[in-house]
């Protein structure tokens, strides 16, 4: 019998066990750098001679791994090995499948600070962050298999005396999975088990930027027992590898957690039908966000300014939920800005590694260009309250930033910067401040505080997002608890970590027998 899913616990790092613990960890992990790490195809492990160094961002003179990298060739390779074992795999018991999935969450709760260790050197999270990502992706693992057991009888349909009637569903074929390097583990890990665990074979790409961790997670579910060649592990350059794969006749369908440059564009080259091409290919592509935080005259003032400060700022702003824009009713707006500027003077950034500061490191160098081209915009399009600087000597760091009285149509209120930059501006009434919102091209989370009753029910209408929250931040969506995905360019809305994402990687059939 499978118990009920509930969300893996945080880690509280004040119990000094538990700091003792992870300290231990990392000391572990840096043994480990600089290691070397093949490609996996069909279970085979193929060195290449060109590279991926991966580097920890708080210190690009430490790397954390060389990984192989894949090209066409490679790519090639791995279709025909994900096409032929898609034939046996598509048949393989449900059950079975899940339990690969249970098997690899209870592996990675006995190791979990040693995979929150990589995810604070590979992607520069603080602790907080990187044992969150660990959770979220041992989340994934257990919601996902228990999703797998209640879809695989299919769903109840009607029949007639003189039919018996069946509605069930199939697995779509090899899927392209292409992760992020912000939630490293958790987004790759959920969208690739999601994948395999509705009996498609996968073409496993990562982010460049974060390889390793992806390694660690094909070690763990090959220890669980998956099979050789139901995922292919092949990292690679995006334009060659990603772009090849995308336009691939044989792929059945794509995943992908990124940009909204990258996924406009992977959704219009799925959409051509090449040559020998049986089927229109699937998208699951999860975008960007610009996303806004909501704050009432009739709120509490405190829990909104902490509400978007931590929403800002989690992670350096390297979320697509993070909260980038505040619109503040103009009866509160100098109290409200006053106090976030205050709270944000309180926080650092710094190397993660002994959790002495609140932000880490941005990921890589051309991260840190592109905040620090946007916070020069912000100084032409509002007044600097706070922060506006950067150090990229030991790694790549950016300090915490508020700008104040920005035009809703400014730059940096309507464009997504990817990094620890949050603008506030003005609304005269509530109707205003749902309106300005709205006014972006995305539509992933947003948050509204109010103790107004009629707003909430207002905003829960109007406030046109995937992820709403009230009286709380506009980040930490819980598997199984807050099923995650926006609307408009945030992407195709397939609500991961929710009781139809796995549909989306599936096809029904109907079978009728006449009686």
């Amino acid at each position: 019998m499978v118990v009920p899913y509930t969300h893996e616990p945080f880690t509280d790092f004040t119990v000094e066990e538990n700091r003792q613990q992870m300290l231990h960890a990392l000391k572990k992990v840096e043994k480990d750098l600089g290691k070397e790490y093949p490609l996996i195809i069909g279970g085979e492990r193929i060195t290449t001679e060109d590279k991926i160094v991966s580097v920890n961002p708080a210190n690009k003179e430490e790397v954390v791994g060389y990984v192989s990298k894949a090209n066409q060739e490679l790519a090639e390779k791995a279709m025909k090995v994900a096409d032929q074992t898609f034939e046996t795999w598509r048949k393989s018991d449900p059950k079975f499948r899940a339990d690969i999935l249970f098997r690899s969450a209870a592996i990675i709760r006995r190791r979990k600070h040693e995979f929150t260790a990589h995810l604070i050197k590979e992607g520069g999270k603080p602790w907080k962050e990187a044992d969150a990502d660990t959770a979220e992706a041992i989340d994934f693992l257990e919601y996902y298999g228990r999703q797998m057991l209640e879809l695989k009888d299919g769903v109840k349909i009607n029949s007639r005396p003189i039919e018996y009637n069946q509605y069930h569903y199939i697995p779509l074929g090899v899927g392209v999975v292409i992760s992020p390097w912000n939630f490293l583990f958790a987004i790759m890990a959920g969208t690739t088990v999601a994948a395999m665990v509705t009996g498609n074979t996968v073409l496993l790409k990562p982010a460049s930027a974060t390889p390793v961790i992806a390694y660690k997670l094909m070690e763990v579910l090959e220890e669980a027992g998956m099979p050789a060649g139901v995922i292919n592990y092949i990292p690679g350059p995006g334009k060659e590898v990603g772009d090849y794969l995308v336009d691939h006749p044989r792929t059945r369908f794509i995943s992908f957690t990124g940009s909204r440059e990258v996924g406009t564009r992977i959704f219009e080259r799925a959409a051509k039908v090449q040559k020998g091409q049986k089927w229109l290919k699937r998208t699951i592509i999860e975008m960007g966000g610009k996303d806004t935080i909501v704050v009432d005259n009739e709120a509490d003032l405190e829990l909104a300014a902490e509400s978007i400060v931590q929403s800002a700022f989690g992670f350096s702003g390297q979320k697509c939920s993070a909260c980038s824009r505040a619109v503040i009713h103009e009866d509160v707006y100098e109290e409200v800005k006053d106090r976030v500027v205050e709270l944000t003077k309180e926080l650092s950034a710094g190397n993660p590694h002994d959790n002495s500061h609140f932000m880490g490191p941005v990921i890589d160098q051309g991260a840190y260009d592109k905040i620090m081209d946007y916070i020069e915009i912000g100084k032409q399009e509002g007044e600097l309250l706070a922060g506006g600087s950067g150090d990229n000597r030991i790694g790549w760091f950016v300090n915490p930033t508020v700008f104040g009285n920005v035009s809703p149509e400014a730059r940096i209120m309507q464009e997504e910067i990817f990094g620890p930059v949050v603008a506030l501006t003005k609304a005269k009434n509530f109707d205003e401040a749902i309106e300005i919102a709205n006014n972006t091209e995305y539509g992933l989370t947003g948050a509204v505080i109010t103790n107004n009753r009629t707003h909430l029910e207002q905003a829960r209408q109007d406030f046109h997002v995937g992820n709403l929250y009230f009286n709380r931040g506009c980040t930490a969506a819980i598997v199984g608890y807050q099923p995650f995905g926006g609307f408009n360019m945030s992407g195709t809305d397939s609500k991961a970590g929710g009781p139809d994402y796995l549909i989306h990687h599936m096809q029904g059939k109907t079978s009728s027998e006449m009686l």
